[in-house]
């Protein structure tokens, strides 16, 4: 039970940290990020709500308590990196490019999946 909990916090600040670290990328939008997603159409301002979303979902990934709000905090990290490797599909990227994404997608289900009790929603059994 011990070695779970140690597991779950590493790799929960491992995610913390890819999270914040590519957060604070787009909301500045250092490096290519910009050009890289207005090429798939999207808009540039996309760049800041991706990044803004992030460091909320890190704070409420952190925080104690609110379980529920840490179930959508991860679901949002899903879909955001779900969303990050199709994207870099649909440029054409090998998997090089898209290596940064699977590993935070898979960092953040070991995450979850380790999360202590008090860090999961219950659900009453009728």
């Amino acid at each position: 039970m011990k070695t779970r909990k140690i597991s779950y916090w590493i790799f929960t600040l491992w995610m913390s940290l890819g999270m914040v670290s590519t957060g604070i990328v787009q909301i500045f939008q250092q490096k290519t990020a910009p050009t890289f997603i207005t090429g798939l159409g999207y808009p540039a301002y996309f760049l800041a709500f991706l990044g803004i979303c992030k460091i909320l979902g890190v704070v409420v990934a952190l925080m104690p308590g609110r379980p529920l709000l840490k179930e959508y905090a991860y679901a949002g990290f899903i879909f955001t990196m779900t969303g990050a490797i199709f994207s870099h599909i649909a440029h054409g990227d090998g998997a090089g490019e898209m290596f940064p994404s699977i590993l935070l997608l898979v960092i953040t289900l070991l995450s979850w999946y380790l999360r202590p009790a008090d860090r999961r929603v219950a659900f009453a059994h009728a």
